[in-house]
Parts: C-alpha cells; structure tokens; sequence
C-alpha cells in the first residue's frame, strides 16, 4: 500500500496538499538538534555518574550505556514520525497550515508536552514487566529484556509505517512488554500467563480497545451536534483549491492540531521515559537506582514511618514466623498473587530493613554505591507488594495500617519512581525531531484514503478535539493510549456520521495492522528475548 497510488476520483490534484522535499536548511538543523541532544545527554550522564561518585577510568560502559539509549531514542524518533502525523493530517489537509509549517508546530507541542509530562504513564508500562525481571536489571537477562522491547517495537513501527498504516506505537509497545514476560516464564519453567502482571495489562488492553471506539463514536457525535449547532455551510464543504479557511474555523483547526500533539507528547512520550530509566537503573545503578534529589530531612520521617509500619504489620499476623527470605516470598506473592500468611510477616521484613538502611546512611544520597541496587530491589519489591495487598478485595487490614502503608508506598515510589530532568529533555527532542522526518506516508493515509470524500472542516476539528480530549484524560488516569487508533478513527466516525462513505480497502488495512500488531510483537519481543539470553 503506498502513498503514491492514484488519488480518489473525488479529489482535485488542485485541494490536495502540496508535499515538498525537505530544504538543505531543515536538513542542517535536523542534524545540529540531533548532535545537541546527543552532547546534552552525554554531559548530564557524565556528570550524574561522577557526582555519585562512580567516576571510571575506562569509557567502555559509558559507550555501551550511550549504544543503549540511542537505541531507546530511536524508539521515540520513529514513535514521533509514525505517530505524530496523525495530528498535522487534518490541518494539512484543511490547508490550515502548510505541511512544513504543520508538522514544526506539531513538533515543539509534542517537545513541551513531554518535558511536562508528569511520569506516571511511564510506570504504568514498566509495572507490565515481571517483577523479578525489572529487580535484576542490571543482569544479563535485563539487558537482553530491554533490548528485546526495543528491537521489537521499532521494527514493526517501521514495517507498518513503510506501508502507510496508522499502526499503534503504544499496542506495540504493550505486545513486546507481554512478550519479554511470556517468554522469561516459559524459559524458568512456568506457564506463559505467569510471566504478566495480567490485571495491569487489562488496565491497558481496556484502554487501547476502547480508545479508537470512543474516537469513532465521539467524534460522529460531536459532529452531528455541530451541524445542529453551527449553519455555517463553509464549516461542512471541502477546501477550494488550496484556499485556506475562515479565520476562526482555521484558529480552531490549530488549536485542536496544537492540543493533539501536546497531549501525544505527554503520554507517549513517557513510554521512552521509562525504558531509558530502566536502561539506566541497569547500566549506572549507583547514579540512578535510587532518586539522590530526595531532601535530606525527609529521610529521617521515611525510616521512622517503614519501623511504625513494621511493627503494625507483626502485630496483624501474631505467631507467624519470620520466612528465612522475605525476599523470596515477597516476588512469588507479586508473581502469583498467592496470599500465604508469611506475606505480611515478610513484608514487614523488608520494611524494617529499608528504614535500617536509611538510618544508617542518614539520607537516601548517601547510600553507598555497592548498596544501591539492594536497597533499590527492596523498596521497588515492597512498594509492589503494599499495590498487590490493596487490590486483594478479601484483604483488609486497619484503617491506620492502610494509611501508614499508602505513606510508605508513596516515599518508596518517590526514591525509586523519577524522571531526571535530562532524560525528559532528549525524549523530547527524539519525539520532536522524528516529528519531522518520514510523515508524509501516515498523513496521506488519513487525508485520502479514510472516506470517499475531501476532509471537511468541521470533519477535521471534530476528530482533533475528541482526539485531544481523549489523549488528555488517558494522561490524567497513567493508561497508554493510542494517538493513531484514536484520530483515524475518529476521522471514519466523521465520514460516516456525514454519510460521506469509508474505502473499505484502506480501514480492512488498519482493521488488519491493529489486530496483528498484538500477536506479531509478542512473537518478535519473545523470539528477541530467547536469542539474547542464549548469549
């Protein structure tokens, strides 16, 4: 399927967009943007590393780390062209803007909606992982999980959109994550379905299945709502030419373009987020284990509240005794769910020796480099067993044990859960610049090749703000949501809603790619994982 085939016998060659080659000068900006980015990156690590005070003399883990996240940003880059084009189509094609135009704007919305991201989306991707796996990161089966995602993703984001279809970056992403877990399971001897964290997994699934349902239906409403509205009949008509629209109707187009990108760079962004902090955690882990930017007179409050929540754990399992390794029953508790009466008593364990550990050291920045990862593994470990203990309905505990262990759980995600200022920056700049590259095949696929007719106005801006909207509250909750499955179908809901007709052809393709992405990337990430971990 390429973009090049023959337009739709409705549309002039006169209203169909102008798609020019790249200018000598946004080429050279490109490449500064990319060498800035690299040198930015490569300074913060640097310094980062030296001031925990794990300063090397030798460069080589420092270019195996800088191998890593260049690979991760190339997720984010091809992420930023596949995906973000969705935004710019209608704008494009309403000649609101023109494409050059279209896609810089698109670009520095989605740069600022990663920068103020609030993190929580990228979590909510890692916590899919198993969590032994996420634990032993910084082992050989860490790099080769991490390295499977990744290959995985890009490869079939790139396949798909070599094809011009609207495929989801997000549903990919999900697909490897199921995948490194199914296949870490079946290579320890367990079934595949143990290998999942299945409940937030169908917090995902739920939101990528309803996602583009809620697009399609919302956005033919919104559009039937603004024709019994709104009797202005240019709204409803097709561009003349290149003519560009009334002024207002143009602002509305820009400013739902505008909101679609900020919103896709706040949610999707976080994706590459959290898998450049688990590259990290697993390459440096004595710069970035734990979150060293902590004020040091919170840490006497955080060792006092983990022995308060100790010792009121003892007393709700009075005549348990102690496992020898908390440790151990802690991961199967989170792996299977299984409550047995030793999980209190053992995460009561692993409370009393976080709080020890930050007594000792005085502050979480003070921990020394060969404790880090330990002490890391057992707030990530206890912070996941108190979420797991939450969800159990049949558990209940004191009103005063939840509070103090919600307490608990908040400090433990603010030591191990952060973002570093920096990592948001070059995740931008990757999503921004890739907006910028290669968008031309998705955006011709959702101009022309959704309905049988010419994208109206009101067509476009009612897609852009269900879109919007959509992606927003999605941000808000932490769920994944795709900005590809979303706006495409929230253009077919429009065609349809004005009866103007969908090419069966071009949605049987999208209906295809979104039902294979799922099954291929677990296929790809699982048979990645099995040959890395062979080495």
């Amino acid at each position: 399927m390429s973009h090049n085939s023959a337009l739709p016998h409705y549309q002039a060659a006169s209203s169909r967009p102008v798609f020019r080659k790249n200018s000598r000068l946004s080429v050279l900006l490109f490449i500064l943007l990319t060498l800035l980015g690299i040198a930015f990156a490569g300074v913060n690590l640097f310094n980062d590393v030296t001031d925990a005070g794990g300063a090397s003399t030798s460069y080589v883990p420092y270019l195996l780390l800088g191998l890593a996240l260049l690979i991760a940003l190339g997720f984010e880059f091809v992420n930023g062209f596949h995906d973000t084009a969705n935004a710019v189509a209608t704008v494009i094609y309403t000649h609101s803007l023109t494409p050059t135009v279209a896609v810089v704007w698109s670009g520095f919305f989605n740069f600022l909606g990663v920068l103020l991201s609030s993190g929580v989306v990228a979590f909510g991707i890692i916590s899919l992982l198993p969590v032994e796996l996420i634990l032993q990161a910084s082992s050989g089966g860490g790099f080769a999980m991490v390295y499977a995602l990744l290959f995985s993703a890009i490869l079939w984001n790139l396949g798909t959109w070599w094809f011009g279809l609207p495929a989801s970056s997000s549903h990919t992403l999900i697909g490897s994550i199921i995948g490194v877990g199914v296949a870490n399971a079946l290579i320890h001897g367990r079934t595949g379905t143990s290998g999942v964290d299945w409940d937030q997994a169908l917090k995902v699934g739920y939101a990528l299945l309803l996602s583009p349902i809620v697009g399609f239906v919302c956005a033919g409403l919104l559009l039937l709502i603004i024709k019994r509205v709104v009797k202005n009949r240019r709204l409803y008509s097709a561009p003349q030419g290149n003519k560009k629209p009334p002024a207002w109707i143009r602002g509305l187009l820009i400013l739902t373009c505008t909101g679609v990108s900020f919103a896709h760079g706040s949610n999707d962004g976080q994706k590459g987020m959290g898998l450049i902090m688990l590259i990290l955690v697993g390459t440096m882990p004595m710069a970035y284990a734990l979150n060293r930017s902590i004020p040091a007179e919170q840490s006497p409050r955080v060792a006092a509240l983990a022995t308060v929540t100790k010792q009121e754990l003892l007393r709700q399992s009075p005549g348990v005794q102690a496992p020898a390794s908390p440790y151990n029953v802690l991961t199967a508790y989170v792996r299977t769910e299984t409550l047995t009466p030793q999980v209190l008593p053992a995460l009561a364990q692993l409370t009393g020796a976080i709080g020890d550990q930050i007594r000792q050291y005085g502050t979480v920045d003070k921990i020394p480099a060969q404790a880090v990862t330990n002490t890391r593994n057992n707030m990530y470990l206890a912070s996941e067993t108190i979420k797991h203990l939450k969800s159990n309905p049949q558990f209940k505990l004191p009103v005063q044990t939840q509070r103090d262990l919600d307490a608990l759980k908040a400090e433990l995600d603010n030591a191990t859960r952060f973002i570093p200022w920096w990592v948001k920056v070059v995740v931008a700049i990757a999503l921004g610049l890739g907006t910028m590259v290669g968008w031309r095949r998705i955006v011709v696929t959702v101009g022309e090749k959704i309905g049988k007719a010419h994208l109206s106005y009101a067509q476009g801006a009612s897609a852009e703000l269900v879109a919007m909207a959509t992606i927003g509250a999605a941000d808000g909750f932490g769920l994944p949501v795709s900005t590809t499955h979303v706006l495409s179908s929230g253009v077919a809901g429009t065609m349809a809603a004005n009866r103007s007709g969908l090419q069966l052809a071009t949605l049987r393709n999208l209906a295809m790619a979104w039902i294979l992405t799922l099954p291929v990337s677990i296929l790809l990430s699982a048979s990645l994982y099995w040959l890395f971990t062979r080495f």
